[in-house]
């Protein structure tokens, strides 16, 4: 079992072609859909056959009931704190083939509490994962939840990994107070530019080498130019699949969900950033931040 904890959220994706004209009309395809790192992270970890449950929280409306019977139908358990008087999160990501950008109201996702996601670990089966997305731990309001989830998944004695999340947030909430709470975890993700904010400038395998000060394994990625792990054995290299790409929305949540189904299955770090790998470019071959649904009649 493999619990996630973080975001659920209502994406609004707008796939422009070509640059925003500010002030002005831009013509784009839009789409509204389930998003959140944490979310999409289980939403993968399911399509690849892992037991997952989602540890989130929604407002009690139908966005929020919509996201949840989506994760429901991929196959993710969902502890989800459905919470009267507050809205369920959104983000509008802005996105062409090569970046996007997303702004965000994080909803109820600022209100998920400490002893929801603390009871939430508690009750998880022996050997269970803990995958915590940055994200609670970089915004004020959901920072308790965050680091209850991490001192759970301590006094359980459980394996944790955690994903950076997001560059500028991370400089807001500072380097040194992140990697404070995250010391000791079992795996850090970040990418390049999150790597750049908790590790200064230098290479993906001096990065991850850097931040292993802090963690027992990191991992650096570097989009199209694939992923670094660096931990107490030594440093593995992986390049990227190189495929089309469609939509980079939800790659980095593919990516770690492809890595840590590997992992904790037992297999190598070599073995698991193939893993990641190959998932990641599914997701960036294909528009939205998730896999496609099953069709029609199968499970």
């Amino acid at each position: 079992m493999i619990l996630v904890v973080g975001d659920l959220v209502t994406d609004v994706l707008v796939e422009h072609d070509g640059e925003i004209r500010t002030g002005s009309d831009t013509d784009a395809a839009i789409r509204v859909a389930g998003g959140g790192q944490a979310a999409n992270t289980a939403a993968w970890l399911a399509s690849a056959g892992h037991e997952v449950t989602l540890v989130a929280a929604v407002g009690d409306d139908q966005a929020g009931r919509d996201r949840v019977a989506e994760l429901g139908a991929a196959g993710v358990r969902c502890a989800v704190q459905v919470l009267p008087g507050v809205a369920t999160g959104s983000v509008v990501v802005l996105t062409g083939a090569a970046e996007r950008t997303m702004i965000t109201d994080r909803g109820a996702s600022l209100r998920l509490t400490p002893d929801h996601v603390a009871a939430t670990i508690g009750a998880a089966p022996p050997g269970s994962h803990l995958h915590l997305s940055g994200y609670p731990l970089l915004h004020a309001g959901s920072r308790p939840a965050g680091l209850a989830a991490l001192t759970a998944a301590a006094r359980r004695e459980i394996t944790v990994s955690v994903d950076a999340a997001s560059a500028a947030p991370l400089r807001d909430a500072g380097a040194g107070e992140f990697l404070a709470w995250v010391r000791g975890t079992d795996l850090l993700l970040c990418n390049a530019d999150e790597a750049d904010v908790l590790a200064g400038p230098g290479s993906a395998a001096e990065q991850a080498g850097r931040l292993t000060a802090h963690v027992r394994n990191a991992v650096v990625k570097k989009g199209a130019a694939g992923a670094v792990w660096a931990g107490p054995d030594g440093v593995w290299p992986v390049a990227a699949d190189p495929v089309p790409v469609k939509d980079p929305t939800g790659a980095g949540d593919a990516f770690a969900a492809g890595l840590l189904a590997a992992w904790c299955a037992g297999e190598a770090p070599s073995a698991a950033l193939r893993a990641g790998a190959a998932l990641g470019a599914l997701a960036v071959s294909r528009i939205g931040a998730r896999p496609a649904p099953p069709p029609a009649g199968r499970p």
